[in-house]
């Protein structure tokens, strides 16, 4: 998987991961829930 560029901030009692690289996002219960979520979500964007 290629490096991407991304901002967590939260969002009420969720945490949003927004990619920079490409239009992307996702959210997660805790930071690392999100960027897991982002990283599975940029992969599939990428096989689109």
């Amino acid at each position: 998987m290629k490096e991407i560029s991304y901002v967590v901030y939260q969002e009420g009692e969720y945490y949003v991961a927004q990619c920079l690289n490409v239009d992307v996002s996702s959210f997660g219960e805790t930071i690392d829930e999100a960027i897991s979520n982002l990283k599975e979500a940029v992969e599939l964007y990428d096989e689109c």
